[in-house]
């Protein structure tokens, strides 16, 4: 795993159905080094683009990142999000379930058997197929965790910040957009988010060429990825 300098300048609960669209940061980088692409005319029709994969926690700033990525190559990227893949929440028979501080049984949204794998491995594989774009970002929790999908990446990410700050953001977003009880949240992450995290998302992390900071200005995230996939969106025009 490369590593950038962390000083330069220059989650999941639920999601509504359907697909869109998606190294520490010291020391020297050479883009693309791990998984070496040729890219000559990319945007011929079945034609299989690059895959980027980007993982991280509940609130680290990964679909952020990844959002702002497609803004930033308007036209080139194709977004997947995992967070559209999940099994239907009131289906007994799929994913897996979990105890709620409310005292319901429902989908357990932090366990990687929630997602339908095979569903979103196709929706990113048909994305890099279409020949419509220069390159497929997924983001998810498990971007790095389910295999179906990180075996189709050519570049893995993986954005880190620390549980205090991802719990903090994770809140805010239930107060003011959900308008859910904080104390609903607090006890399902004590309950079983906190554990998910450490089972399921957080080893995924070694499997990134790499890891971003997410307490950096997103600005300088997407400098760093653009350090990583840059040289070949060039190429491919």
């Amino acid at each position: 795993m490369t590593t950038l300098d962390t000083t330069m300048t220059a989650e999941h609960d639920s999601c509504a159905a359907g697909t869109c669209l998606s190294r520490e940061v010291s020391g020297s980088f050479f883009p693309g080094q791990d998984r070496p692409v040729r890219i000559t005319n990319a945007l011929s029709a079945g034609r299989r683009v690059p895959v980027l994969a980007v993982a991280g926690g509940t609130a680290s700033g990964k679909s952020t990142l990844a959002e702002a990525f497609v803004l930033h190559r308007p036209g080139a990227v194709a977004l997947v999000h995992l967070d559209d893949f999940y099994v239907p929440a009131h289906d007994p028979q799929r994913g897996m379930r979990t105890l709620s501080a409310t005292g319901a049984e429902t989908l357990d949204w932090n366990h990687p058997g929630s997602i339908d794998e095979d569903a979103a491995a196709a929706a990113v594989d048909a994305a890099a197929a279409s020949g419509r774009y220069r390159l497929v970002v997924v983001e998810g929790l498990f971007a790095l965790t389910l295999a179906k999908i990180a075996d189709q990446a050519t570049w893995r990410i993986y954005v880190d910040a620390p549980d205090d700050v991802r719990l903090a953001r994770k809140l805010l977003r239930k107060i003011e957009i959900q308008r859910q009880d904080p104390a609903i949240s607090l006890r399902n992450y004590l309950n079983s988010g906190r554990e998910r995290h450490t089972d399921f998302v957080a080893p995924s992390r070694a499997r990134a060429d790499l890891v971003l900071d997410g307490m950096m200005p997103t600005a300088d995230l997407l400098t760093a990825v653009d350090n990583l996939v840059g040289p070949h969106l060039a190429a491919a025009r």
